[in-house]
């Protein structure tokens, strides 16, 4: 027999999940996923840029919680639901500050693709 529908679902204050250093001044936590899909919030302090371009074999997605994000020159302030589908690339920055909650496909990319 399957599982109790309560077993099957998980939530998780943000502030309660550990914070990991991605580059100095830009953290990050790891939320609850599934076989699917995995959920993730960074923050960024003015000035930071993510690291290195970050190439999608699968669609991702986020939404700018607070502050203002500039993705592939294009400011997106709190608010702000991004879409980024497969074979897309990006490198967020953010000059003001800014925090986003985001989306991807957590599957193997052989299984994803």
């Amino acid at each position: 027999m399957g599982k109790n529908n309560r077993d099957l679902i998980r939530a998780i204050h943000v502030d309660d999940v550990e914070a990991f250093e991605v580059v100095p001044g830009i953290t990050g936590r790891r939320l609850p996923r599934t076989d699917l899909i995995g959920g993730w919030l960074y923050d960024f302090e003015p000035g930071t840029e993510w690291p290195e371009t970050d190439h999608h074999e699968a669609e991702e997605r986020y939404y700018v919680t607070r502050g203002e994000i500039v993705d592939n020159g294009v400011v997106y302030p709190a608010g702000t639901y991004v879409v980024l589908a497969a074979g897309s690339s990006h490198r967020p920055t953010s000059p003001k500050g800014g925090q986003i909650l985001g989306i991807s496909d957590a599957r193997p990319a052989s299984e994803s693709a």
